[in-house]
Formats: structure tokens, C-alpha cells, sequence
């Protein structure tokens, strides 16, 4: 494909109302014709199984017309209860509609179907993994021959095979000591314990020399296990996702080493509070296992300072503490390709005005140079998480791992006699490498093809993420500017919580004058309810969105400047601790057009209006 040609947006989604129906009917019909000729001509000669006799035979008949009756049923439950992500009404979670590509590329491989675990059951497919985690490493910023990179179901096992290549990375320098001590002669516990990614690696490669490495991996945790280990702290921020609190369960971290880094009002962690935690720890002679930012949390899209976390690191550095950096970013990942020109070169940040979002309506104000920042610096992590079933708009299940120096897997490599030939040390051999063993090579070729038609820069999914942020934004300065609704005497206003660094808006509606947050937490409960599935049959829905809780528990003080906006009391958030926020995900690209926009914003204040009406009614 001629990356310089420019992409449609328009021409790569089905669309809201099947727009581009011919064409995917017409790729479709490709697909099964062509794997139906794939079979033909396996071996021609052969003589057909199935006779023209049999097919008119009348349990033959009765057994196609059973798959025809369960196909038009599964049909009619998927119409009734599924949710119109392709809609512009659906402003909910982290869905939308899918890359025509991506979709055609899964329903093709699925009729192969693949298991990428082993290469020998996946020739093709296997083969495509392997260059889509090198394509993403690019996207990254991750150099593409020495990184490590797979697609996984989904962020949380991401996530989970970050804290597996931490955990068994920290135990090695202690193992080397077990086995090898003058590799690390003079080393004391706690600098053992703050051996760096690199240095760690450097380690492992003088235990190959030594020729005890093997012997060195049965004395790390995934030998001798977690019981006695004190490998140290996992640090997250309270806008962490919940698969880190199961991981530290799932690995044997423990949850009393899970440390939560308060966030601030714009729900980015709070780097001073983090250099605290650190200093504390350190204090009690406590290693770090690892650090964790967030690129797009699932609440409100807010982006960690990783610059600001990467450069902490590197003073710690200089101190004798190192620590294990992971990013998660399985939501905002791919929003790192409006920030690469055609030669995956990270454009300057005074050069940004191509793609800056750059409106009457919504301003420009979109890239702050955190943000920036912060997406410049994840080169500098040790592994990242991203899903193309999120900002790379592929059909589920797609995650992936990244890890900046791929021989970080030898920590965690095992071979099934069965499945894998060693003597053939081939590196593609997936399942010795990752937690899961059965994969859907169907899911690697949808991303692959998302890959091919879409680049991964800022003329590609930079144009489609750029449309979603820019619809984000719209919305964003519309609940800014909005007018109060009157229902029945009574004034309601909309505050949208912060300024969004991505493209979730969370915003509350308030009776104004009204000093109870319960009551207020009650109006946009019952909010929800009326624009979700709670409702009945989202088909029938106006407009439809998903919901959060800001507590006390997970958030700390952050969520009280947002309530005081309403006029509340501070009393009421020590009272009850809680505020209910409406979340919207703008993940479609539809919403640049002002026309349309307008269209659907009406629809929304129409929807909202209307909840609160019926509301008043059955008080």
C-alpha cells in the first residue's frame, strides 16, 4: 500500500446506516469463495465426501434447515439486546464501530482457524502476530529488532505479563548469587535489589556465558516461588485499572505491596506524591519492584506525565534505586500515531499545528505539552500496554505486550515437548513466551489488516483518533457553554469533571440550588439508567452512555473540587464520600462535521431533558 495516498475515514467503517454495505458484501463474498476454492483444490483428485444423492436426502435437509432456524434466532437476539456502537448515539464505553478491514480480515481467518500458541499450528498467522507486535513497537517508539511484542485476548493479561517479566526479573540477580556469586561479588541486598532492567539483563547474559543459566532460572520465584521473596512494591495511581489489583493477588505480589499514587484534580498521578511514596519506601529499606503509568485511564482518559515519571527514574537512578516501568496504555496507546509523521519520526511539538485540533467551536487547546510530553517519553518504559480492540478499532479479543528488549523473555520461556521443537529455535514460538496457550489466530490477522490498510502515523490512525478527539472536544466546550434546563420550575445545569486529555468526557447534571449530593447522585443514576441498557432494548434508545463512581476510597480528595463547582458544601463529600458522573467515550470519527455534530448534541439535551422530566413526574 502507497502510505502517501490519503485515508478516507468515511470509506474505512461500515457506517452508521451500512453506508458502505455494497462493498463489504462484495469483500465477503470474496472471502467465502475464495476459502471454498481454498478447499476445492486440496488435493482435486480427491473424490467428494458429500454426494449430490445425500444432499437431497431428507435428514440432510432437516439438518441445514436446523443451522438455518439457530442462525435467525441468534440474529433476532443479537438485534434485540445488542448495542449500536456504530451509532453516534452511542456515546458510552469503549466502543464503536470497527475497520471494515480488521472485521473482513477476522471472518476470512476464522474459516482457517488458526491457533497461534505454536507455530507449526498457524503458518500464516503466527508469522502476521510477529510483525504486528513489530509495528506497534514502531508506533511505540520501541526499536522494532529488539523489542518483544504479541497480541494477547486484552490489557489485563497485557498487564499481567508485565508484572510476570518484573516479578521473575528482580529474583535474578539474587538467583545469580545462589549459583554464580562472583557475578555479583560485593553486592549487598539492597543493591541486588536495585539492579536496573539493563543491568538485570547484562546479568542474565553472563550466566549464559557462565554456563548456568538454566541453573540460575530454577533458583529465581519461577523456581523456588514467592514464599521467603521480598521482591518490593508495585506503585500504581488511583486511576489504576482493576486488572492490578488481581495481579498482585494472581503473581503472589500481595495486595499490602500494592501501593495507590493519589491523583490531581485533572486525574493525572500526582508525580510529587509519587516521589513521597518513593522516598517512604526507600526510608524503610523497601525495594520497588515497579512503577505504573497510565496513557488514557479507562475513567477519564487522563494522561500519567511520563516525561515527568522518567525523569524521576533516572534521578533514582543516580541514587542506586531502580525501578521496573511499565505503561499502561491499552486505551490511549494508539493515539501515539498523531504524533508520527510518514517516517515514523515523533513530529516537533512547534510543528504541531497539522494536527492540532483547531476549531471555532472547540478551540485548540487540546495539546498541552504534558501531553506531548508524556507520549514522547514511553520509548523510555520497560514494556507497554495497548489494544487494538480499543483506539485501534478491531474487533475483540486484541490486546498486546511490548517489552523495549526482548530478551527479557528468556525469564519466562517454557517448552511443551509436544507443541515446540527446540532443536528448530525458531522465534516464533508464541506460547513458550506468554501466559496464554490457545490463541486465535483470527484475532493477529484482523490487527495485521487493520495495520495495512490504516498506517500507524499521523496521515493513517492519527486521522481517525484526531476526528474522535475533536468530536470529544465539541462536546467537552458544548457542556461548558450549555444552558440550564428548566423541567417543571426547577433549573438543571451540566459540568463536564475536567478537561479531557483524550477523548472521555465525564460530566454530571445538578439541580441548581440544590445542596444534597445524594440527591444529585440520585438524578444522574437515574440518568444512566434511562440511557443504557437498563432502559429495555438499546435499539430503542435516543441516546445511550455508560456511568462512574468517583469515591473516596479510589480517588482521595480529587473529586472535591469538581462537587464544590456545583456549590456544595465540602461537608457533603465527607458525608458521603461518592459522586455518580455520566461518561461518554467519543470514539467515533463522525462528529467533526458541525451539521451532524449539531444533530447529535440536540439529540443528547433532548434525551437529558426528557429523563429529567419523567423524573419530576414520578417523585
Amino acid at each position: 500500500m502507497d502510505i502517501e495516498k490519503p485515508i478516507n475515514t468515511k470509506a474505512l467503517f461500515l457506517g452508521p446506516k451500512s453506508e458502505n454495505y455494497d462493498f463489504f458484501r462484495q469483500m465477503l463474498l470474496f472471502l467465502m469463495d475464495d476459502h471454498a476454492e481454498w478447499r476445492r483444490y486440496f488435493h482435486p483428485n480427491d473424490a467428494p465426501i458429500v454426494s449430490d444423492g445425500e444432499k437431497g436426502q431428507k435428514d440432510f435437509l432437516d439438518t441445514l434447515q436446523k443451522t438455518r432456524e439457530a442462525l435467525v434466532d441468534l440474529a433476532g437476539q443479537l438485534q434485540e439486546s445488542s448495542t449500536p456502537w456504530f451509532s453516534p448515539r452511542y456515546l458510552g464505553h469503549m466502543n464503536t464501530d470497527t475497520l471494515m478491514a480488521a472485521n473482513l480480515g477476522y471472518m476470512l481467518t476464522v474459516l482457517y482457524n488458526p491457533n497461534n500458541c505454536a507455530y507449526e499450528g498457524s503458518p500464516a498467522t503466527t508469522a502476521l502476530e510477529i510483525q504486528v507486535g513489530r509495528q506497534l513497537a514502531t508506533l511505540m517508539g520501541y526499536d522494532p529488532q529488539r523489542c518483544w511484542g504479541h497480541i494477547t485476548s486484552g490489557g489485563t493479561v497485557a498487564n499481567y505479563e508485565a508484572v510476570w517479566l518484573a516479578r521473575n526479573l528482580a529474583s535474578i540477580p539474587f538467583a545469580i548469587r545462589a549459583c554464580k556469586p562472583e557475578l555479583v561479588d560485593g553486592l549487598s541486598d539492597w543493591q541486588l535489589a536495585n539492579r536496573s532492567t539493563a543491568q538485570i539483563l547484562d546479568l542474565m547474559d553472563r550466566a549464559k556465558e557462565s554456563g548456568v543459566f538454566e541453573e540460575m532460572r530454577e533458583q529465581t520465584v519461577r523456581g523456588k516461588g514467592m514464599a521467603g521473596a521480598n521482591l518490593g512494591a508495585i506503585i500504581v495511581p488511583q486511576s489504576k485499572h482493576y486488572s492490578w489489583t488481581k495481579a498482585a493477588d494472581i503473581f503472589g505480589i500481595g495486595q499490602d505491596n500494592l501501593y495507590s499514587v493519589p491523583v490531581r484534580e485533572n486525574y493525572r498521578m500526582d508525580i510529587n506524591a509519587l516521589k513521597a511514596r518513593i522516598d517512604s519506601l526507600i526510608t524503610g529499606k523497601k525495594p520497588i519492584l515497579a512503577v505504573v503509568a497510565v496513557v488514557g485511564t479507562t475513567e477519564e482518559g487522563a494522561v500519567d506525565e511520563v516525561h515527568e515519571i522518567v525523569k524521576l527514574r533516572e534521578r533514582y537512578a543516580e541514587e542506586g534505586v531502580a525501578f521496573y516501568l511499565h505503561i499502561d496504555a491499552a486505551y490511549g496507546g494508539y493515539a501515539r500515531a498523531l504524533f508520527l509523521d510518514e517516517e515514523n519520526r515523533f513530529i516537533p511539538f512547534e510543528g504541531f499545528h497539522t494536527i492540532c485540533i483547531d476549531s471555532k467551536d472547540t478551540g485548540n487547546d487540546w495539546l498541552n505539552r504534558d501531553v506531548y510530553e508524556a507520549f514522547k517519553a514511553m520509548p523510555k518504559a520497560d514494556s507497554i500496554t495497548v489494544d487494538p480492540h480499543k483506539l485501534g478499532y478491531v474487533p475483540y479479543a486484541a490486546g498486546a505486550f511490548l517489552a523495549a528488549d526482548r530478551r527479557m523473555i528468556d525469564v519466562i520461556s517454557y517448552f511443551a515437548a509436544y507443541v515446540f521443537d527446540k532443536s528448530d529455535d525458531n522465534p516464533m514460538l508464541l506460547g513458550s513466551y506468554i501466559i496464554e496457550g490457545s490463541k486465535a489466530g483470527a484475532a493477529a490477522a484482523a490487527v495485521w489488516m487493520a495495520h495495512r490498510v490504516v498506517p500507524l502515523n499521523r496521515s493513517g490512525y492519527g486521522a481517525i483518533i484526531r476526528a474522535s478527539i475533536e468530536g470529544a472536544y465539541r462536546f467537552y466546550t458544548s457542556l461548558q457553554n450549555a444552558t440550564p434546563i428548566e423541567v417543571g420550575g426547577k433549573r438543571f445545569e451540566v459540568l463536564p469533571l475536567t478537561c479531557p486529555d483524550s477523548n472521555i468526557v465525564d460530566y454530571a447534571f445538578h439541580e441548581i440550588g440544590n445542596p444534597s449530593l445524594k440527591e444529585m447522585n440520585a438524578l444522574n443514576q437515574y440518568l444512566y439508567e434511562r440511557c443504557s441498557y437498563k432502559s429495555g432494548p438499546l435499539y430503542t434508545n435516543d441516546f445511550i452512555t455508560s456511568k462512574t463512581s468517583l469515591t473516596v476510597e479510589e480517588y482521595g480528595e480529587a473529586p472535591l473540587s469538581f462537587i464544590k463547582r456545583f456549590g456544595f458544601d465540602p461537608s457533603e463529600w465527607e458525608r458521603h464520600g461518592s459522586v455518580v458522573v455520566l461518561r461518554s467515550c467519543v470514539l467515533t470519527p463522525y462528529l467533526v462535521n458541525n451539521t451532524t455534530y449539531k444533530t447529535y448534541w440536540n439529540t443528547f439535551l433532548k434525551a437529558m431533558e426528557d429523563a429529567i422530566a419523567d423524573r419530576q413526574r414520578s417523585q
